[in-house]
């Protein structure tokens, strides 16, 4: 039954551990949870706690209710669904090691990124290093930090899969009294629009940053959803309503919140910080780094119209001045 099938969750940070606080709602010892986490230093402090010492240490982990991993090939045969938390800057790498057979698993993302070098958004890097099939692969987009998953804000999860069984299997177990769910068949358009919010989120911060104001950001905020149409539009032209939550709702939050990390290395570029010393300040991966430049090289092939897309890129890869490009993206803007 599918019932049965065995979850696991793949990562050990902050939206990881709101993932696991989710999943725990809807399980019990019967049926643990999975938990890969590389370091065996941090496992063995969660079982000492209860508490993930680096990140939402707020939130209990219930230690009947999980069975943890160090060896992800281990933890792949182990399981059925796979839901993967890691950056997607150290996906290839942390993959790297993987010889199990994963063309009969579930693979659940739940990084909002893409993988550099590759450039492809997660459901087709597993699809053609994996082969994963595509209806296999399901999606778990925004809006929701993980913040305010710890502190048991009502949020809300929009679950894509070609095959909707897959989808309602894992929106039934992420939602909560605090977690509210809804399906969709489009896998493309809601991971390229989640690597897209990052780029947008980390302008916005640039802006902030520089001293625009609110009556500026609107604007912003209003061309970067268009830019998103556009793009996913262009490259995988199915009907979509653009302003679904997991769509321009994604967006808002993660231009706008305080917890949005990508805003905020935005916000220390826009003040003058170097990419490497934002960088090195930070403590968790800012997605929208690795983003812009995958993006960037995939519309080469497309040449789609991507002002903003453009702006950071020229500030955060070519050392443009924020100043000076974000001047002429104001130009540009309507």
């Amino acid at each position: 039954m599918e019932n049965d099938k065995k979850i696991a969750v793949i990562g050990g940070g902050s939206w990881a551990t709101a993932i696991i606080k989710m999943l725990f709602e809807n399980v019990n010892s019967d049926n643990k949870i999975n938990w890969y986490i590389r370091d065996k230093e941090v496992i063995d402090s969660i079982k000492e706690t209860q508490r993930n010492p680096k990140y939402l240490s707020s939130v209990e982990i219930d230690l009947d209710k999980v069975n943890f991993y160090v060896d992800l090939n281990q933890i792949i045969n182990d399981s059925d669904y796979l839901i993967f938390v890691i950056p997607s800057a150290f996906l290839n790498e942390a993959m790297s090691q993987v010889r199990a057979d994963m063309s009969n698993k579930v693979v659940v993302s739940a990084i909002k990124g893409i993988v550099p070098d590759e450039n492809q958004i997660i459901g087709e890097y597993f699809h053609n290093n994996f082969h994963v099939p595509l209806n296999s692969i399901v999606i778990i987009a925004g809006p929701c930090h993980a913040e305010e998953v710890a502190l048991e804000r009502l949020s809300y999860l929009t679950i894509a899969s070609q095959d909707l069984l897959k989808a309602e299997f894992i929106a039934n177990k992420l939602e909560t009294r605090f977690i509210k769910t809804t399906i969709s068949d489009d896998i493309y358009g809601t991971e390229y629009s989640s690597v897209l919010e990052n780029v947008f989120a980390m302008a916005a911060g640039i802006c902030h940053g520089l001293g625009y104001g609110d009556n500026f950001q609107a604007v912003l905020i209003s061309n970067a959803i268009q830019e998103i149409k556009r793009f996913v539009d262009t490259v995988h032209p199915i009907s979509r309503d653009i302003k679904d939550s997991a769509y321009l709702g994604d967006l808002l939050v993660t231009a706008y919140s305080k917890f949005s990390r990508n805003r905020t290395f935005g916000m220390m570029i826009g003040k003058g910080y170097s990419v490497k010393s934002a960088q090195l300040e930070m403590n968790m991966v800012a997605e929208g780094y690795y983003a812009v430049n995958c993006i960037h090289q995939i519309n080469k092939k497309y040449n789609i119209y991507m002002p903003i897309t453009d702006a950071v890129y020229n500030i955060i890869y070519n050392n443009k001045p924020a100043a000076f490009e974000i001047k002429l993206l104001t130009d540009k803007l309507r």
